[in-house]
Protein backbone atom coordinates (compact mmCIF):
# COMPACT_ATOMS: atom_id res chain seq x y z
CA UNK A 1 0.00 0.00 0.00
CA UNK A 2 1.62 3.27 -1.09
CA UNK A 3 2.04 5.94 1.55
CA UNK A 4 -0.20 9.00 1.33
CA UNK A 5 2.75 11.39 1.34
CA UNK A 6 4.38 9.47 -1.55
CA UNK A 7 1.24 9.86 -3.68
CA UNK A 8 0.88 13.51 -2.64
CA UNK A 9 4.51 14.20 -3.60
CA UNK A 10 4.06 12.62 -7.03
CA UNK A 11 0.82 14.54 -7.58
CA UNK A 12 2.52 17.80 -6.76
CA UNK A 13 5.48 16.96 -9.01
CA UNK A 14 3.05 16.12 -11.84
CA UNK A 15 1.25 19.44 -11.25
CA UNK A 16 4.57 21.20 -11.70
CA UNK A 17 5.07 19.58 -15.11
CA UNK A 18 7.21 16.57 -14.23
CA UNK A 19 5.85 13.97 -16.67
CA UNK A 20 7.84 11.12 -15.13
CA UNK A 21 5.88 11.67 -11.90
CA UNK A 22 2.70 10.63 -13.70
CA UNK A 23 4.37 7.41 -14.87
CA UNK A 24 5.38 6.59 -11.28
CA UNK A 25 1.98 7.69 -9.90
CA UNK A 26 -0.34 5.59 -12.04
CA UNK A 27 0.75 2.18 -10.71
CA UNK A 28 0.37 3.47 -7.15
CA UNK A 29 -3.20 4.72 -7.60
CA UNK A 30 -4.46 2.10 -10.04
CA UNK A 31 -5.81 -0.24 -7.36
CA UNK A 32 -7.77 2.47 -5.60
CA UNK A 33 -9.17 3.77 -8.91
CA UNK A 34 -10.30 0.23 -9.75
CA UNK A 35 -11.98 0.01 -6.35
CA UNK A 36 -13.79 3.32 -6.99
CA UNK A 37 -14.83 2.19 -10.46
CA UNK A 38 -15.98 -1.14 -9.06
CA UNK A 39 -18.22 0.66 -6.56
CA UNK A 40 -19.76 2.67 -9.37
CA UNK A 41 -20.26 -0.32 -11.62
CA UNK A 42 -21.85 -2.34 -8.79
CA UNK A 43 -24.64 0.26 -8.74
CA UNK A 44 -25.23 0.03 -12.48
CA UNK A 45 -27.82 -2.21 -14.10
CA UNK A 46 -26.94 -5.74 -15.16
CA UNK A 47 -25.56 -5.98 -18.68
CA UNK A 48 -24.03 -2.49 -18.65
CA UNK A 49 -21.74 -2.25 -21.66
CA UNK A 50 -19.15 -0.13 -19.87
CA UNK A 51 -16.83 -2.28 -17.73
CA UNK A 52 -14.76 -1.37 -14.68
CA UNK A 53 -11.51 -1.36 -16.66
CA UNK A 54 -12.99 0.91 -19.33
CA UNK A 55 -14.23 3.30 -16.65
CA UNK A 56 -10.76 3.45 -15.06
CA UNK A 57 -9.12 3.97 -18.46
CA UNK A 58 -11.51 6.77 -19.38
CA UNK A 59 -10.88 8.42 -16.01
CA UNK A 60 -7.11 8.12 -16.62
CA UNK A 61 -7.48 9.88 -19.96
CA UNK A 62 -9.49 12.71 -18.46
CA UNK A 63 -7.07 13.05 -15.54
CA UNK A 64 -4.11 13.27 -17.92
CA UNK A 65 -5.95 15.90 -19.96
CA UNK A 66 -6.53 17.83 -16.73
CA UNK A 67 -2.85 17.63 -15.85
CA UNK A 68 -2.63 21.35 -15.15
CA UNK A 69 -4.63 20.97 -11.93
CA UNK A 70 -2.90 21.87 -8.68
CA UNK A 71 -3.35 18.72 -6.61
CA UNK A 72 -3.62 19.32 -2.86
CA UNK A 73 -3.07 15.71 -1.81
CA UNK A 74 -4.13 12.15 -2.52
CA UNK A 75 -7.62 12.68 -1.04
CA UNK A 76 -8.14 15.56 -3.47
CA UNK A 77 -6.97 13.33 -6.35
CA UNK A 78 -9.38 10.53 -5.42
CA UNK A 79 -12.23 13.02 -4.97
CA UNK A 80 -11.64 14.42 -8.46
CA UNK A 81 -11.33 10.87 -9.83
CA UNK A 82 -14.64 9.84 -8.25
CA UNK A 83 -16.32 12.91 -9.71
CA UNK A 84 -14.90 12.12 -13.15
CA UNK A 85 -16.18 8.55 -12.99
CA UNK A 86 -19.66 9.76 -12.10
CA UNK A 87 -19.54 12.22 -15.02
CA UNK A 88 -18.43 9.44 -17.39
CA UNK A 89 -21.33 7.22 -16.34
CA UNK A 90 -23.83 10.08 -16.60
CA UNK A 91 -22.51 11.01 -20.06
CA UNK A 92 -22.74 7.35 -21.08
CA UNK A 93 -26.34 7.08 -19.82
CA UNK A 94 -27.29 10.28 -21.65
CA UNK A 95 -25.74 9.10 -24.91
CA UNK A 96 -27.55 5.77 -24.60
CA UNK A 97 -30.77 7.69 -23.96
CA UNK A 98 -30.33 9.76 -27.11
CA UNK A 99 -29.70 6.61 -29.14
CA UNK A 100 -32.85 5.10 -27.62
CA UNK A 101 -34.78 8.02 -29.10
CA UNK A 102 -33.37 7.42 -32.58
CA UNK A 103 -30.13 9.40 -32.38
CA UNK A 104 -28.04 6.45 -33.51
CA UNK A 105 -30.29 4.36 -35.75
CA UNK A 106 -28.90 1.36 -37.60
CA UNK A 107 -30.39 -1.78 -39.02
CA UNK A 108 -30.20 -4.74 -36.66
CA UNK A 109 -30.67 -8.39 -37.52
CA UNK A 110 -33.18 -10.27 -35.39
CA UNK A 111 -30.52 -12.54 -33.84
CA UNK A 112 -28.38 -9.55 -32.91
CA UNK A 113 -31.29 -7.73 -31.29
CA UNK A 114 -31.62 -10.49 -28.71
CA UNK A 115 -28.13 -9.61 -27.39
CA UNK A 116 -28.63 -5.87 -26.98
CA UNK A 117 -28.54 -4.51 -23.45
CA UNK A 118 -31.54 -3.01 -21.67
CA UNK A 119 -32.33 0.71 -21.55
CA UNK A 120 -30.02 3.10 -19.67
CA UNK A 121 -30.62 3.45 -15.98
CA UNK A 122 -32.83 6.52 -15.63
CA UNK A 123 -32.17 6.56 -11.87
CA UNK A 124 -28.58 7.69 -12.47
CA UNK A 125 -29.78 10.57 -14.62
CA UNK A 126 -32.41 11.52 -12.02
CA UNK A 127 -29.80 11.40 -9.26
CA UNK A 128 -27.42 13.53 -11.32
CA UNK A 129 -30.13 16.16 -11.86
CA UNK A 130 -31.00 16.10 -8.16
CA UNK A 131 -27.32 16.52 -7.22
CA UNK A 132 -27.04 19.49 -9.57
CA UNK A 133 -30.10 21.06 -7.93
CA UNK A 134 -28.63 20.43 -4.47
CA UNK A 135 -25.33 21.99 -5.57
CA UNK A 136 -27.17 25.17 -6.53
CA UNK A 137 -28.63 25.35 -3.02
CA UNK A 138 -25.65 24.04 -1.05
CA UNK A 139 -22.52 23.08 -2.99
CA UNK A 140 -20.75 21.54 0.01
CA UNK A 141 -23.60 19.12 0.74
CA UNK A 142 -23.59 17.99 -2.90
CA UNK A 143 -19.83 17.56 -2.73
CA UNK A 144 -20.18 15.45 0.44
CA UNK A 145 -22.53 13.10 -1.41
CA UNK A 146 -20.05 12.77 -4.27
CA UNK A 147 -17.16 12.04 -1.94
CA UNK A 148 -18.97 9.65 0.41
CA UNK A 149 -21.43 7.85 -1.87
CA UNK A 150 -19.66 7.89 -5.21
CA UNK A 151 -16.08 8.21 -4.05
CA UNK A 152 -16.38 5.78 -1.16
CA UNK A 153 -14.44 8.12 1.11
CA UNK A 154 -14.63 7.94 4.88
CA UNK A 155 -15.89 10.83 7.00
CA UNK A 156 -12.31 11.76 7.81
CA UNK A 157 -11.13 11.64 4.19
CA UNK A 158 -14.09 13.73 3.07
CA UNK A 159 -13.43 16.21 5.86
CA UNK A 160 -9.80 16.46 4.73
CA UNK A 161 -10.80 17.22 1.14
CA UNK A 162 -13.44 19.76 2.17
CA UNK A 163 -11.30 21.22 4.97
CA UNK A 164 -14.08 20.90 7.55
CA UNK A 165 -14.59 18.65 10.58
CA UNK A 166 -15.79 15.05 10.31
CA UNK A 167 -18.88 16.05 12.33
CA UNK A 168 -19.71 18.68 9.71
CA UNK A 169 -19.38 16.07 6.96
CA UNK A 170 -21.68 13.73 8.90
CA UNK A 171 -24.33 16.45 9.35
CA UNK A 172 -24.05 17.53 5.70
CA UNK A 173 -24.35 13.93 4.54
CA UNK A 174 -27.42 13.32 6.69
CA UNK A 175 -29.16 16.48 5.47
CA UNK A 176 -28.18 15.84 1.84
CA UNK A 177 -29.55 12.29 1.92
CA UNK A 178 -32.86 13.55 3.27
CA UNK A 179 -33.04 16.34 0.68
CA UNK A 180 -32.15 13.99 -2.19
CA UNK A 181 -34.65 11.38 -1.04
CA UNK A 182 -37.45 13.93 -1.00
CA UNK A 183 -36.40 15.37 -4.35
CA UNK A 184 -36.20 11.95 -6.03
CA UNK A 185 -39.48 10.81 -4.45
CA UNK A 186 -41.20 13.99 -5.66
CA UNK A 187 -39.79 13.44 -9.16
CA UNK A 188 -41.04 9.83 -9.21
CA UNK A 189 -44.64 11.03 -8.73
CA UNK A 190 -44.62 13.15 -11.89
Amino acid sequence: MPLAHEITGLLQAWSQGESSALERLLPLVHGELRRLAGRYMARERDGHLLQTTALVNEAYLRLVDAGNLRWQDRAHFYAISANLMRRILVDYARSRGSRKRGGDLRQVELEESACLSPEPDENLLDLDEALKALAEIDARKARVVELRFFGGMSLEESAEVLQVSADTVWRDCDLAKTWLYRRLKKGARR
